[in-house]
Order: structure tokens, then C-alpha cells, then sequence
């Protein structure tokens, strides 16, 4: 019970297997959601299958997770659809897929989670967001992306003052282009150009500000862009 916790959604591969991995690294027992986790051999990992969007997956990881280790005490905000293409070729199935996971998604477990941290006078929420939601770059129209990822942000610091004398924290990361297996090969040539730095991000660039965050104490309502310069300008 006097172990911390953190919550991970879309904590199956990618980024969020490797912020579960960190979050066990140091210490924490980490209960990780998405679609297609599946139950791990690690007795401080709970695996809880579900769509994020579902206010019913956000009420049954938090339930669980108190359930099984007594506390919630890091929620991250991993999981997140990302959808690139001209603003006129969205469908209103792309429209309705992104505000559910990226919208929706956050809402349900972010509510509960930070429920569960005032009971205990303290907790750290951290989302994750894009650089594309404040630095339009017209070689990649992402208008969903800015429109929920850009949601999270201004949320992000809403929180952040208003739960600052409650002891929860808010932040956000927010990456430029990551070095994951969603990009193929032939597109990294092109996706390094994107950056002022000339190349992508890792995962571990992403993970690393998450944890840094994780331990300053002093930091609240910060939006830490993790993204090689775009933020800057080109």
C-alpha cells in the first residue's frame, strides 16, 4: 500500500510498454489499459482491456487499480489516435475516432483518477500531446490533431491551477515526430526533415521528460515540448 502507482493508458506497445517499463523501473506499480494489453507475468502490473473511450474502460481501471494496490498516484495520458490528412478529407468517422479516444478518452479516467488523488492530498497527471497542436507545419495537416490535442494543453494548465493547492500536478508532454514502429521506414528520411534538429525523436525522449516531470515537484501547468526544435520555429 505505500507504493506508489501510476496509471498508463495505451500501455500495450510503443510508448506506453516503454513508460510502463519506466514506471516499474523506479519503483511504482503501473496498471496499464488499451484495446489489446494483455495480462503480464509481473505481479505489480495489472493489465485492464478496454477502449479508452468508453467511460465504462476509465471507471473499471480505477476501480481495479484501487481494488488491487490500494491508490492511484501518476496518471498518463498516453493513448491517442493520430490522424494526417487535408482538412476537406476528414470523414465523420476520422472526426468522431479522434474526439473519442483523444477527448473523451482523457476526460472519463482523468476525472476519476484525480477523484482517487484528493482522497490522498496529492497525485501527478501528464498528457500527451503535439507539437502540431500550437506549430501548424502545412506538410502535415493534422486539424484533429490541433483541435484535441490543443484541447489537452489548455486542460492541462486549467487542472494544473486548480487543483495546485490540493498537491496535484498537471503537465504535458509534447513530442515532435517519434521514432516508432506506426512510421515505416521509407518515411524517416522525410519525417527527419520536419525536425530543426534533423532527425526524430526516440521513445526514450518522450519517456525521459515524462519521468523528469514525474519527479519536480515545483512543476505544474507546464506544456515540456520534447520535440527536436519545432516549437522554436524552422
Amino acid at each position: 500500500m505505500h507504493r506508489k502507482v501510476a496509471v498508463v493508458t495505451g500501455g500495450s506497445q510503443g510508448m506506453g510498454a516503454a513508460l510502463v517499463t519506466a514506471y516499474r523501473a523506479h519503483g511504482y506499480r503501473v496498471v496499464a489499459t488499451s484495446r489489446s494489453v494483455t495480462p503480464s507475468d509481473d505481479p505489480d502490473v495489472l493489465s485492464v482491456a478496454g477502449d479508452i473511450a468508453d467511460p465504462s474502460t476509465a471507471e473499471r481501471v480505477i476501480s481495479e487499480a484501487i481494488a488491487r494496490f490500494g491508490r492511484v498516484d501518476a496518471l498518463i495520458n498516453n493513448a491517442g489516435i493520430f490522424i494526417a490528412k487535408p482538412f476537406t478529407e476528414y470523414t465523420e468517422a476520422d472526426y468522431a475516432a479522434v474526439l473519442a479516444v483523444n477527448t473523451a478518452g482523457f476526460f472519463h479516467i482523468t476525472q476519476r483518477a484525480i477523484a482517487e488523488m484528493e482522497k490522498r492530498g496529492g497525485g501527478h497527471v501528464v498528457q500527451i500531446t503535439t507539437t502540431l497542436a500550437e506549430r501548424a507545419d502545412a506538410r502535415v495537416p493534422a486539424v484533429l490533431a490541433a483541435l484535441t490535442k490543443g484541447g489537452l494543453n489548455a486542460a492541462t494548465r486549467a487542472l494544473a491551477i486548480e487543483y495546485a493547492t490540493r498537491g496535484i500536478r498537471v503537465n504535458a508532454v509534447s513530442p515532435g515526430i517519434i521514432r516508432t514502429p506506426m512510421h515505416p521506414p521509407e518515411t524517416h528520411a522525410a519525417l527527419d526533415t520536419l525536425h530543426p534538429v534533423g532527425h526524430m525523436g526516440d521513445i526514450s525522449d518522450v519517456v525521459n521528460a515524462v519521468l523528469y516531470l514525474e519527479t519536480a515537484p515545483f512543476v505544474t501547468g507546464e506544456i515540456l515540448h520534447v520535440d527536436g526544435g519545432q516549437s522554436a520555429g524552422h
